[in-house]
Order: structure tokens, then sequence, then C-alpha cells
């Protein structure tokens, strides 16, 4: 399950957003954040992946 929350984060010459996974834990079933920088390219693949 993904909490699909996204920034965009722009330096000097790159664009990069973060993006915020929520991740369900198999053993405990708690949900935690994981938290990623990357081009924006890569997001939804990213969101995708388990």
């Amino acid at each position: 399950m993904a909490k699909k929350t996204v920034a965009t984060l722009q330096s000097s010459s790159k664009r990069l957003t973060k993006a915020i996974k929520m991740v369900k834990s198999p053993k405990t079933g708690a949900y935690t954040f994981v938290e990623s920088v990357m081009p924006p390219e890569m997001v939804n693949d990213w969101l995708n992946s388990k």
C-alpha cells in the first residue's frame, strides 16, 4: 500500500522529487513511512515496488 505524497525539490542543476511510501510490516502489521529523493521519472517505479 503506498501513500503517494510527492514534493518537488529543485537544486541548481538537477530537479529532484521526494517521495514518501507507507509500508505495512508483515511481522507486526504496523505501518512505517519510507522516504526517498530521486529524479521524477523514477517515482512511479519506486512507489509500485514492494
